[in-house]
C-alpha cells in the first residue's frame, strides 16, 4: 500500500514525497483512514513506527476539509504532549507536512521566555501543539481560546499518566466545545490508559499495531553485568573500543548525569548532559550538536525519553535501569526507528536484579547477558536493593564506621564518619557483613538462577 491509496490530498502526498515517504506504516496505514472519517481513535504502537505522522497527515486534510472559519484565525485543533522535546518533534512534523497547506502552528512549552510565545499566538494560529502546564498559563492570561477545537490530540497518553498530568488535562477538556474529534495515541496500552479512554473518546475505534509493551525486533538488545562503581570505566571502554559515534546514554537523576559527562569528557568523549534543571535553550543546543556529530554521547534523564527524534540513532545505553519497566521500552524505543537497526546496551550491577527481572517480564522475554572481560562483577559485594531510584542498605548491613547513634542524637546527624563523608556515599561500598543473616548477592551464573533477584 502507498500514501496515494490511503485518500490523501495531492499538498499532502506531495510533502511527503518531498520528504521521501511513498510507503506508509502499519499504524499509518490503520489510523489514517479512520481519522478521515471523523471516528474517535485509540491507537496504540510503540516509539519509532510513525504514529507522529499517522495522526498529524488527516488531522491536518480534516481541518482544509472544513475550510478557514473566518479572521481572525481560531484555533481548531490541539495536541497535548508530556515533554518539550516530544512537543518541539510533533511541532516539527506539522510544519513539514503542512507546508503546502494554508495553516498555521504554534508550539508552547515551559522553560523559554513566554513574550515569544504570546506575540506569535495573538497573530492567529490554527493549530497548537502544547504541554499542559504551560497551555495552561496562557489560558489563564486570556491568551490562548479552546473554544472553537475541533480535533483533540493526547499524544503519548501513558507519559502523561506516569507524569502525573492527568488533572491538567481534565481541567483543559473541560474548556473544549464537546462536540469535536479525539485521538489518543499511546506507546504502551495499559488498563489506566483504557480507563482514560473510556472518559475522553465517544464509541472510538481501536487499533494497536503492536504488542502492548514490545520492542522494535530491529533493536538489539544486551546486558552487560557490572559493579556499580566501575560503570563509567565499562561505558568509556565499550565506546572506546568499539568506536561508537553516536551514543544517547540514559540516568537515574541529574547529578550523575553532570558527574558522567564529565568523566566521559575527561576521557577524550566529547559528550554534553540534557535533564529538566537545564534551561530549554540550553537543552536544545545540546541536542543540535548531538545530532550534528560534534559531540559523540548525549546523557540523559527519563525527561528526553520521549520526544528525541534522532535519524539512525546506532546505540542506546541504561547506564541505569529505570524504576519503571516501561521506561525502558520507551528509552530504547530511540534507536531502530523507520525500519532502521540499533542497539540497545544496558550495564546492570547487582542492586538492579528486580529491576531487571521487572524489565523482562514485561517484555516476556529474557535478554542476553555478556560479562565483559577485565569487568566482572565482585561476588563479594552484597546488594542494596533499588527503591524508588534510591539504594536502600541492608537490614543487618554493619557499618564499622558509622556506629549507632548515642541516645538523644538523631540517625541523620550520625550519618557522617569522623572524615565527615557519608559511608554508603563512599566509592569503596562496604562489603557483605560476615553474619550469618546477611546474604551476599552474586551474579549467577546461569539464566535460571538469574530468574530470583
Amino acid at each position: 500500500m502507498t500514501f496515494n491509496a490511503l485518500g490523501l490530498i495531492p499538498e499532502l502526498l506531495a510533502a511527503l514525497e518531498e520528504k521521501g515517504y511513498s510507503v506508509p506504516t502499519t499504524i499509518q496505514s490503520q489510523a489514517i483512514p479512520l481519522i478521515l472519517e471523523g471516528d474517535d481513535l485509540l491507537a496504540g504502537s510503540q516509539t519509532g513506527t510513525g504514529k507522529t505522522a499517522g495522526f498529524t497527515l488527516p488531522l491536518l486534510q480534516n481541518l482544509m476539509k472544513k475550510g478557514s472559519i473566518g479572521s481572525p484565525v481560531l484555533t481548531r485543533a490541539l495536541i497535548l504532549t508530556p515533554t518539550r522535546e516530544l512537543a518541539s518533534q510533533v511541532e516539527e512534523c506539522v510544519q513539514e507536512l503542512s507546508k503546502n497547506l494554508p495553516l498555521k502552528s504554534a508550539v508552547i512549552f515551559g522553560g523559554v521566555n513566554i513574550k515569544s510565545q504570546v506575540k506569535q499566538l495573538r497573530k492567529g494560529v490554527d493549530i497548537i501543539v502544547a504541554t499542559p502546564g504551560r497551555l495552561l498559563d496562557l489560558i489563564s492570561q486570556k491568551i490562548i481560546d479552546l473554544s472553537h477545537i475541533e480535533i483533540l490530540v493526547l499524544d503519548e497518553a501513558d507519559r502523561m499518566l506516569d507524569m502525573g498530568f492527568i488533572p491538567d488535562i481534565r481541567r483543559i477538556l473541560k474548556l473544549l466545545p464537546k462536540k469535536r474529534q479525539n485521538l489518543l495515541f499511546s506507546a504502551t496500552f495499559s488498563n489506566d490508559i483504557k480507563k482514560l479512554a473510556n472518559d475522553l473518546l465517544n464509541s472510538p475505534k481501536m487499533i494497536e499495531a503492536t504488542r502492548s509493551n514490545s520492542t522494535v525486533e530491529a533493536i538489539t538488545q544486551v546486558i552487560h553485568p557490572v559493579d556499580s562503581k566501575r560503570k563509567g570505566e565499562l561505558l568509556s571502554h565499550l565506546i572506546k573500543t568499539y568506536n561508537w559515534k553516536q551514543v544517547l546514554v540514559f540516568m537515574r537523576t541529574k547529578h550523575s548525569a553532570n558527574r558522567l559527562a564529565i568523566k566521559l569528557a575527561n576521557d577524550g568523549i566529547t559528550s554534553m548532559a540534557i535533564h529538566g534543571n537545564k534551561s530549554q535553550n540550553a537543552r536544545s543546543a545540546a541536542l543540535e550538536q548531538f545530532k550534528s556529530g560534534a559531540i559523540r554521547v548525549l546523557v540523559a534523564t527519563d525527561i528526553a525519553a520521549r520526544g528525541l527524534d534522532i535519524d539512525q540513532l546506532p546505540h542506546v545505553v541504561n547506564y541505569d535501569l529505570p524504576n519503571v519497566p516501561e521506561d525502558y521500552v520507551h528509552r530504547i524505543g530511540r534507536t531502530g526507528r523507520a525500519g532502521n537497526t540499533g542497539e540497545a546496551v544496558s550495564l546492570v550491577c547487582i542492586d538492579e536484579h528486580k529491576l531487571l527481572t521487572d524489565i523482562e517480564r514485561l517484555l516476556k522475554r529474557q535478554l542476553s547477558k555478556v560479562v565483559i572481560p577485565n569487568f566482572e562483577p565482585d561476588p563479594n559485594i552484597a546488594a542494596e536493593p533499588i527503591v524508588n531510584g534510591r539504594r536502600m542498605a541492608p537490614k543487618n548491613r554493619n557499618f564499622n564506621s558509622a556506629p549507632r547513634p548515642p541516645s538523644g542524637v538523631s540517625h541523620k546527624s550520625s550519618r557522617s564518619n569522623s572524615s565527615g563523608k557519608d559511608p554508603r556515599q563512599s566509592s569503596d561500598r562496604p562489603k557483605a557483613s560476615p553474619h550469618k543473616n546477611n546474604k551476599k548477592r552474586a551474579w549467577p551464573s546461569d539464566k535460571r538462577s538469574f530468574k530470583k533477584s
